[in-house]
């Protein structure tokens, strides 16, 4: 299954879930309505009134005024307890964190256990190509546990408790990590936040029933109904809980599995997942958890945050026999024993790896970058990758990946990553990565950006410079994709200082290079709606056909960037052309070079941004075809691929070559 496939299948799961939902809808509507007829006859029989349509009749079963009253009482109030919970968790995967009394862990932290949590996170980060995300840990949960939440792969968190890092090894939390990685790439992290929402909405019968209990009216409350339909509420939520718990269980159990499949084939080491899983089969605190909110986010987690459930059909997860013998079939069905550390007690292979001094690109790997490839050492010829074994790994990062995301990480100088993990440092480094190499308009640069940021951050800018400027240009966007991480932490003041000094930097040469567009594209991208600034893309194209003129701009753009060449140009948009569409289409033609600027790209990607996974696997599908026409994927073309791919929320691993 491809990352497309798993696309369309979490679109699949919305579906069904919106399918139970709605049949859980209609049960309590129906039993609200009931509950409201037997409520409404006892009241007028002890009103010595007859509930009936006329004097012959017996009380009738259909009362439309009821039915109505019952419907829009129920639709109303699930509506708004949904929505409310939607609301709450706007601002993305923080947002369930802080809920889960989760805190920050702050990107330059020192703290040992902390900093391997960290170093596993951005090893991962940058081998699948996603944006660091937020990092939070449950201090006051010792159970080993995890999850994953967030709207989109730029909003994501990451969230491990307290047990989890302390009691797990470095292989064993890499498993984990893993595992939670995998729901990013494959699309469940919406999915487990709509199903909160919707649950939500179910279970606010019973509060409002609580309210209703304690009413009392008139009379002294003799003739009050309400604490009576209250209790009648409060049952019929119980109802609303058992769907509930239905649902979060038919939707979650298979995504485990297909989870731990993924962290395995990820890290190429299903001893370090199975580790953990058996750790928690035989830890006196399992993956329990304690917060009150455990049970309305039990779908999320890594392992079962509840007590076992009483019948199989409410378990959200699988038995964990069952999930370690599929990753581990030689396993005995042991559990070793284990208890909670004592407080303060940290696990002795906790101490993150020991990091190396800095070296030079002068291996492999260090020419490499997520996204792109640098000239190897024949100058005519630049490195290349297969083009067959880009699409393969969209969203399925290899053990390659991984293990080229540590030497890359660890062979960057050490302030280059200390200023990746602080706020205002992150942003000192975006601004050296696109200050000019030469010395005048670096200079009039640098006054310009005086009088725009902060004296600390302009210092810090010309400290930066010669340390970016000595790495390889390839291994900028894997800076950037660390950087998004520290970026995260700034005001949302301070935000708009970067976001404004950004547009001036990259026009302040007077032109708009490929480089300087793909880092502003990827930056505001995910950082926009932190702020604010940005919108929830829905998706609004199930066709091909209305977006051929922006399949037609990403095209030509990317023939255009591959050769100068007329005929070479021609070929290779040609090649894509007949990769989108088998009869030719007049809107998909090879337009010149000035009709497929930045600005027209842009355009077009926030187009294709809104389409349905299918047609954006048809346009990476073209966009591939045209930067492997020639049989190699070179620096500019790999850049704009995957800045193509991040705008479709398609996510590339590096490019390593053959």
């Amino acid at each position: 299954m491809d990352f497309f496939e798993r696309q369309e299948k979490a679109r699949r799961k919305t579906k069904l879930l919106v399918a139970y939902f709605i049949c859980a809808v209609v049960l309590l509507v129906v039993m609200v309505y009931f509950a409201a007829l037997l409520l409404l006859a006892g009241v007028q029989a002890r009103q010595h009134l007859r509930f009936q349509s006329d004097a012959d009749q017996p009380a009738a079963l259909w009362n439309p005024e009821v039915f109505c009253g019952a419907a829009l009482g129920v639709l109303a109030v699930i509506f708004l307890g949904s929505a409310y919970k939607v609301n709450e968790f706007a601002a993305g995967g923080g947002a369930v964190a802080t809920l889960m009394g989760g805190r920050l862990v702050p990107p330059n932290t020192t703290e040992a256990n902390e900093r391997k949590l960290l170093n596993v996170v951005e090893e991962m980060s940058i081998a699948s190509g996603v944006p660091m995300p937020e990092v939070y840990v449950l201090e006051e949960e010792p159970g080993i546990n995890a999850f994953a939440a967030g709207h989109t792969r730029g909003d994501a968190a990451v969230c491990v408790t307290r047990g989890c890092i302390e009691l797990l090894s470095r292989d064993q939390l890499q498993g984990v990590i893993g595992h939670e990685f995998s729901h990013i790439l494959n699309g469940d992290m919406r999915l487990n936040l709509r199903l909160i929402g919707l649950i939500f909405g179910l279970l606010c019968l019973a509060t409002i029933g609580r309210v209703l209990l304690y009413a009392r009216g008139g009379d002294r409350g003799r003739n009050n109904a309400l604490p009576l339909f209250g209790l009648v509420l409060i049952v019929l939520g119980a109802v609303g809980v058992f769907f509930g718990r239905l649902i979060q269980a038919a939707v979650s159990r298979q995504r485990e599995f297909l989870a731990d499949a993924s962290s395995v084939q990820f890290t190429r080491n299903p001893a370090g997942l199975s580790g953990a899983l058996q750790k928690i089969g035989g830890y006196s605190r399992g993956s329990k958890l304690e917060s009150e909110h455990a049970p309305d986010l039990c779908h999320m987690f890594f392992g079962n945050a509840l007590n076992a459930p009483i019948m199989d059909a409410f378990a959200t997860h699988p038995p964990l026999p069952d999930r370690i013998r599929a990753i581990d079939p030689t396993w005995d069905g042991t559990f070793p024993a284990m208890e909670a550390p004592a407080a303060g007690l940290a696990d002795p292979r906790s101490a993150p790896p020991v990091r190396h001094a800095p070296a030079p690109f002068s291996n492999p790997l260090g020419a490499i970058l997520g996204g792109a490839v640098i000239a190897s050492e024949s100058p005519a010829r630049p490195a290349g990758v297969r083009t067959a074994a880009v699409l393969p790994n969209l969203g399925a990062p290899t053990p390659q990946h991984l293990e080229y995301a540590g030497k890359l990480r660890d062979s960057l100088p050490e302030n280059i990553l200390a200023a990746a993990r602080d706020p205002l440092g992150a942003t000192a480094l975006i601004y050296a990565m696109l200050l000019s190499p030469e010395a005048a308009m670096r200079a009039r640069q640098l006054a310009g950006l005086a009088e725009k940021i902060e004296p600390g951050a302009l210092a810090a800018t010309n400290a930066l410079y010669p340390g970016v400027a000595a790495v390889a240009v390839a291994a900028h966007l894997p800076m950037v994709n660390l950087a998004l991480g520290g970026l995260r932490g700034l005001t949302a003041e301070q935000y708009v200082t970067f976001a404004q000094a950004l547009d001036w930097l990259i026009k302040s040469d007077g032109r708009v290079e490929l480089f300087e567009f793909v880092l502003q594209k990827i930056i505001l991208r995910h950082l926009s709606p932190k702020f604010g600034y940005g919108s929830k893309t829905r998706v609004q194209y199930y066709a091909l056909q209305p977006l051929m003129p922006d399949c037609a701009v990403i095209l030509s753009a990317l023939a255009n960037v591959g050769s100068p060449d007329a005929a070479e140009v021609q070929h290779s948009f040609d090649c894509g052309r007949d990769g989108l569409t088998v009869t030719p289409d007049p809107d998909l033609r090879l337009l010149p070079l000035a009709q497929c600027g930045v600005d027209e790209l842009d355009a077009a990607l926030t187009r294709l941004a809104l389409a349905v996974p299918a047609i954006k696997k048809a346009v990476l599908t073209a966009s591939v075809a045209v930067v492997g026409a020639d049989g190699v994927i070179v620096e500019p073309e790999a850049e704009l691929l995957r800045a193509i791919a991040d705008t479709l929320d398609c996510p590339i691993p590096p490019f390593i070559p053959v």
